[in-house]
């Protein structure tokens, strides 16, 4: 029997430079790829009955621990209280302490806490790759590689992850949240235009022929066969899922391809323009509730937004409750379910009297006993066992089709931003650029030429 949803997690407020418009709709979180954007970890989410019963206790009860654990926006994001409640059953010797910094500048707070010689947290959530960077550089986060050789811990359960954030040969986090790109679309817009649906293997080619064939310019029965939110990630992240390419490469003609499907899909009518959303301030949310949008490309965080919506009746059920996804659109020759993502880890602190104790709370929330706790929020854990995927699908208002079940399988992950040296500076100005060839300030060519030659003085 599907678990119900009884509650809805409100997203964690963001700083106007954060979402460029939320109209009237939530605002969801933004992927990790543009600093600026919070990262996806407080995203409205459908919390199920209760988080899974937690084992029975099975540690030797020792001598008392107490664990310091700096999170984010506690109140109104349930897996907190989720693992910090089952791992306490299990090891009743361990308290864990939760405490609660802000979503707002939550990196820089945290670097801030752990650069004085006060500092008493033992563990530390992760939100950002940038902000990973300033932890290492600044000493304040032990490498986490003899725990994970000793424990046998196998980094292939990560799709990948895991090995985009190592410095200088060793691992300084663990990811116990995953949100990876998916292609969401709505069905009844399909079966009005008698096209047929999308599928979990379509090449960016395929991709946008089915958008043109779907799309209706008609005035008064207007139909978009396509949505690109004004994120950056929505046009040049499709562009490194190639496996060869990143954000930090310093040349970016590889992208330019990208930028000629969406500008042509714009001058035909099959998507809104950019300057138009700018404008208006119309967030992705609403768009695609809005029933007249076929395909958006979004990150995982937004099938809790449906889900949630639907049930509550913000989102019209007419309009958008017949919905789908499937897997991102890849390159010619990519492997299918290669997508991707944003983690969010856990790091043990320098100042950690308690190492042993505070590796052992970040091998559990990392492992398969935590996934199985994020998941039955309707959250998604970095490892996705069947049986995690198996508790997402049955949530009730996940859609019911195999192609959407299928479409939660990843085989490559590829964050959206890897750890690298100045990857603050080079998020600002691929930001810059996207605006500029988005707006027709800069051709294709010139902005490309733009981020090459700025990006590239950085190395």
């Amino acid at each position: 029997m599907k678990k119900k949803v009884i509650s809805l997690m409100m997203s964690a407020a963001m700083a106007a430079t954060v979402l460029a418009g939320c109209g009237a709709q939530a605002a969801a979180p933004a992927p990790a790829a543009e600093v600026k954007e919070e990262a996806p970890a407080a995203e409205e989410a459908p919390a199920a009955e209760e988080a899974p019963a937690a084992e029975e206790a099975t540690e030797d009860a020792g001598e008392p621990v107490t664990l310091k654990w700096a999170i984010w926006d506690e109140s109104t994001t349930q897996y907190w209280g989720d693992i910090k409640a089952a791992y306490e059953a299990k090891n009743p010797n361990v308290t864990i302490e939760m405490v609660d910094l802000g979503s707002q500048d939550y990196m820089t707070v945290l670097a801030t806490e752990l650069s004085g010689s006060g500092s008493d947290f033992d563990v530390v959530t992760i939100k950002d790759v940038p902000g990973y960077a300033t932890l290492v550089q600044k000493n304040a986060i032990i490498p986490l590689d003899d725990y994970i050789s000793k424990d046998g811990i196998d980094l292939k359960k990560y799709a990948g992850a895991t090995d985009q954030v190592v410095v200088d040969g060793k691992l300084y986090e663990l990811p116990f949240r995953n949100d990876f790109w998916v292609l969401f679309y709505n069905k009844d817009v399909f079966d009005a235009a008698g096209v047929d649906y999308p599928t979990n293997d379509m090449t960016w080619d395929e991709y946008d022929a089915l958008a043109r064939k779907v799309t209706d310019t008609s005035f008064g029965s207007q139909v978009y066969g396509a949505h690109y939110h004004t994120w950056r990630s929505t046009v040049q992240l499709c562009a490194v899922l190639d496996g060869k390419h990143t954000i930090l490469d310093g040349n970016y003609d590889f992208m330019k391809p990208y930028y000629e499907m969406v500008l042509n899909e714009e001058k035909d009518g099959v998507c809104r323009k950019y300057t138009d959303l700018k404008t208006e301030g119309l967030h992705y949310s609403a768009a695609f509730s809005g029933g007249d949008v076929a395909m958006l490309n979004m990150g995982s965080w937004f099938i809790a937004t449906m889900m949630t919506n639907l049930a509550s009746g913000e989102y019209d059920s007419s309009l958008c409750g017949n919905w789908g996804i499937v897997k991102y659109p890849h390159a010619e020759g990519v492997e299918p379910g290669s997508t991707l993502g944003t983690i969010t880890g856990l790091s043990v602190t320098t100042a950690c009297d308690t190492p042993d104790a505070a590796w052992d709370f970040v091998k559990w929330v990392s492992g398969e006993e935590g996934a199985a706790v994020m998941a039955s929020s309707g959250n998604f854990p970095a490892i996705m066992t069947d049986e995690v995927k198996t508790a997402i699908t049955n949530l009730e208002g996940f859609p019911t089709d195999d192609a959407s079940k299928e479409a939660l399988n990843v085989s490559n992950l590829y964050l959206e931003v890897p750890y690298g040296e100045n990857v603050s500076e080079i998020n600002s100005i691929l930001d810059s650029y996207h605006g500029s060839i988005m707006t027709g300030e800069m051709s294709i060519d010139d902005g490309i030429a733009a981020m090459n030659k700025e990006i590239s003085a950085l190395k």
